[in-house]
């Protein structure tokens, strides 16, 4: 997989040099070429140097980083844009979900946090490519291991198991997670199961026992554990604010 080009956009300079320091990019298969201090110049960056992700504060000068992310979508709709900001509001938040911002992250950055953040935002630019070639009728081995891995995602999914089913090696099939996806094949495991669980908390009655179980988790604790590392609250807190904020906008 090549590396992704990143832009940073804020207008504190401390604040896009301790991404440049504190982040392994290197080790995430990610390369910075552009900084940007205001929302005119964000443009102009976004447009000559074309990043696949934006890293976007909300308050910078001239035009702020919503409205930035509006107007670049017009033209690079295929660029994702990550918020990071000191505002915890559920105004800006709504207005990020309506504009399909990848993550919105909160200052002081987690640089942990914001890695699983750009882990997920790769699993989520090669199911973009994955759609078109599908469209194309491309079919490559990673797809149709990826399918399979979504379609038993209840059962023993590992790589000796996968190994098995396509006649491949385990090595080989962890080396093309690195390449074709840019992430280790636990943290794409860990990604759709986090994504049916999630599903499944907002969309069915299950219990958390239940739920686990069809993620592919035995022990509803270490289910829970990681379901909190991943969305930073337990699967009960995911589903009780799920439905609150549901009869928030019902009241509205």
């Amino acid at each position: 997989m090549k590396k992704l080009r990143v832009l940073l956009v804020d207008d504190e300079i401390m604040i896009r040099e301790g991404f440049k320091r504190l982040f392994d990019w290197e080790a995430h298969d990610c390369q910075v070429v552009g900084e940007a201090a205001d929302g005119m110049e964000a443009l102009s960056k976004i447009d000559s140097l074309k990043p696949d992700i934006a890293i976007m504060d909300i308050n910078i000068p001239i035009m702020n980083g919503l409205k930035v992310i509006q107007l670049a979508r017009i033209k690079h709709p295929d660029t994702a844009f990550v918020i990071v900001s000191g505002y915890d509001d559920f105004a800006y938040c709504r207005e990020a979900l309506r504009l399909q911002i990848t993550d919105y992250i909160l200052k002081p950055v987690n640089y942990e946090e914001f890695g699983t953040c750009i882990d997920n935002l790769k699993i989520a630019l090669f199911r973009r490519q994955s759609s078109k070639e599908e469209e194309q009728q491309e079919e490559r081995t990673i797809h149709g291991i990826i399918r399979y891995m979504q379609e038993h995602l209840a059962e023993e999914v590992s790589l000796s198991v996968l190994a098995e089913e396509f006649h491949l090696n385990p090595q080989y099939i962890s080396q093309l997670f690195k390449s074709e996806i840019g992430v280790n094949f636990l943290v794409y495991l860990t990604n759709i199961r986090m994504e049916k669980a999630k599903k499944l908390l907002v969309t069915t009655s299950l219990s958390i026992a239940e739920v686990s179980e069809q993620c592919g988790y035995g022990d509803y604790r270490v289910f829970t554990k990681v379901f909190k590392k991943s969305e930073g609250i337990t699967p009960s807190q995911y589903r009780r604010d799920f439905l609150e904020e549901g009869k928030i906008q019902q009241m509205k």
